[in-house]
């Protein structure tokens, strides 16, 4: 029963949709299992770019079959846009390629409406969410009031619960937040019957599919979006999405039992990134943030906001190898460090003079935390062109195995260019070097 789960272990855009992409040349299924298209992945294939944000990243495996899980929610249309630009670029997307779990939520026109009234009316004290209406579909799963793809199979019924929906959220719009935004009820039930046509042979039952896909040992790869501290129970809160960003939501999030998990694999940067608000102990607002912005096109895929910039944080790894249940690391863009004196690394927080042996669970404490920083060696050499582990910098190698044993989890694959096959693996590689054959 080959499982494995792949998850951010930062603030997302840590690169694991190229790490996925490079995992699944021997999957038979590749599912995302939370989340929506807040998130972005990007790939990088032969110098070809491909972006997704609710397809997941084996799309473009021909022989992996594809599952957006029941803990997604799914935009009906930005799905459809995603999957003409990949018919458009040659690439097969069938019914037979490409599943949706029934039991997954729709978030539709006003859920993205309610995001932004909400970020407007905060003002200074936005959160900084994408406006993609993600917070919104998840609070209507809570209040057991969203519709699902399920409802697409009864058409009897969904128009009914479709404009109730949107009558609701209307008054919400105008009497609480006084939206500008325009709803037209029949031109939303014309648009979305129209997506229910194209997407209904896509549904299926998650569920059952990956029972029988376990049950006969085939290769599953369960695709986590986002990042650790985005988690909205162990991030950091209020700046955090609004599903579990955790390993442990590959079972809940796709209808599988925790021992269908077999492994576990974090994906972390070289160095630190974060997109929005919230609290960053290691950013750095100089030349060395902005160098690392450019060099490392550190830009959100599905915002295009410049992401914020700062050194490798053992605090935030060490939580996350425990909140996760880390196995393994892969670590991407070591290239972007090449030409740094020295590179350091954030060991350890203290506040108000006390040295702290987690990170603090308020963010506004988190803001405060004073980072206590190691430096080690950097270097000048080109890592792009490496073809293999042993053939790294020393002092890269060096920097590699001081997180390693600074984390306390191995490091067993590292990336050195954004092409798929830029990747090096470690001689502790074991599960991963089988797991793809």
């Amino acid at each position: 029963m080959p499982s494995l789960v792949i998850v951010g272990a930062q603030w997302g855009d840590e690169g694991k949709g190229k790490i996925v992409d490079y995992l699944t040349s021997n999957a038979d299924w590749v599912v995302r299992f939370h989340g929506g298209n807040n998130a972005g992945h990007t790939l990088v294939v032969n110098g070809v770019k491909t972006k997704l944000h609710l397809i997941p990243s084996g799309i473009l495996r021909h022989q992996a079959k594809n599952l957006i899980g029941a803990g997604v929610v799914l935009n009906p249309f930005v799905l459809l846009q995603e999957i003409a630009g990949l018919r458009a670029s040659g690439i097969e997307v069938t019914p037979e390629r490409l599943i949706i779990d029934r039991e997954a939520s729709l978030l539709l026109p006003y859920h993205e409406a309610l995001d932004r009234a909400r970020e407007s009316a905060l003002g200074d004290k936005k959160i900084g969410t994408t406006g993609r209406g993600v917070g919104p579909a998840y609070e209507d799963r809570a209040a057991r009031c969203g519709l699902r793809v399920a409802d697409f199979t009864d058409l009897a019924t969904l128009e009914d619960k479709f404009r109730s929906s949107l009558a609701l959220k209307a008054k919400v719009l105008l009497s609480l937040y006084q939206s500008e935004d325009k709803i037209n009820p029949d031109q939303q039930w014309a648009a979305l019957a129209e997506a229910r046509e194209q997407l209904l042979p896509h549904i299926g039952n998650g569920s059952l599919l990956l029972e029988g896909a376990l049950k006969r040992n085939e290769r599953v790869v369960f695709e986590g979006a986002q990042g650790t501290f985005l988690d909205p129970v162990f991030g950091t809160v209020p700046f955090v999405t609004s599903s579990s960003t955790l390993a442990g939501a590959a079972t809940t999030g796709c209808g599988v039992g925790p021992r269908a998990l077999d492994f576990v694999l974090g994906v972390v940067k070289a160095y630190t990134t974060r997109v929005g608000s919230g609290p960053f102990p290691t950013e750095l607002i100089d030349d060395s943030g902005d160098l690392l912005r450019a060099r490392g096109a550190e830009y959100g895929t599905t915002t295009g906001r410049p992401r914020r910039c700062g050194w490798f944080d053992v605090m935030v790894l060490k939580r996350a190898v425990r909140l996760n249940g880390l196995d393994a690391l892969a670590l991407t863009k070591l290239d972007v460090l090449s030409g740094f004196k020295k590179i350091r690394v954030c060991v350890g927080y203290k506040l108000e003079g006390k040295v702290l042996d987690d990170m603090p669970a308020l963010s506004h404490e988190l803001d405060r935390v004073e980072p206590q920083y190691v430096d080690l060696d950097g270097w000048n050499e080109d890592l792009t062109g490496i073809k293999a582990w042993a053939d790294l910098p020393a002092a890269a190698r060096s920097y590699i195995g001081a997180i390693a044993e600074m984390v306390g989890c191995p490091i067993s694959a590292v990336s050195v260019a954004a092409e798929r096959r830029a990747m090096l693996f470690s001689e502790n590689a074991g599960f991963i070097n089988e797991f793809i054959g």
